[in-house]
């Protein structure tokens, strides 16, 4: 009994974790505006718009989420390489990396020469090299941002919205 007692004591003794509830709750609210005043009624027939030139952005979106498949285009961003090759580099099957190369196509990201019996890979255009430039970049700057939080202050988002509101 006495030992039941203890950790009981002990238990009490513990704080307590924020539940999952009351955590979610502050988090949200701090996502929130604090007054509900739209700062886009002249110009929501245009934002609108736009909308429909979002239409297919997440399926790439959730292709290029793939680890695998984002390694691929990695490596292909920065030369041409056989079926062969990749398997041998991303440590797979040729079958798996086919796969993935196959959801690569359809999205037309990479594209496919045959070679007699070779079949190499490449980007499919200059778009999809800045993308991935693009993403390079966005990640090295955020891994800076968070090793050096002081050094990196974001105003462009403000400024272009402030510059909408009074333009």
């Amino acid at each position: 009994m006495a030992q039941s007692s203890a950790v009981s004591l002990r238990a009490a003794k513990q704080p307590k974790a924020p539940s999952k509830a009351s955590a979610s709750a502050s988090a949200s609210k701090a996502d929130l505006c604090s007054v509900y005043a739209l700062s886009c009624t002249g110009s929501e027939a245009e934002l609108r718009a736009k909308l429909d030139e979002a239409a297919g952005l997440s399926e790439l979106f959730r292709v290029l989420a793939d680890e695998t498949r984002t390694r691929i285009l990695y490596l292909l961003s920065e030369r041409e390489l056989c079926v062969c090759d990749l398997a041998h580099l991303l440590d797979m099957t040729a079958p798996a990396v086919s796969h993935h190369l196959r959801l690569l196509r359809v999205t037309r990201l990479v594209r496919s020469q045959r070679e007699g019996k070779q079949v190499f890979y490449t980007l499919d255009d200059e778009h999809v090299l800045t993308l991935i430039r693009t993403a390079k970049e966005h990640y090295k700057d955020e891994h800076h941002k968070d090793e050096h939080p002081n050094e990196h202050t974001s105003t462009t988002s403000t400024t272009r919205r402030r510059a909408t509101q009074h333009g």
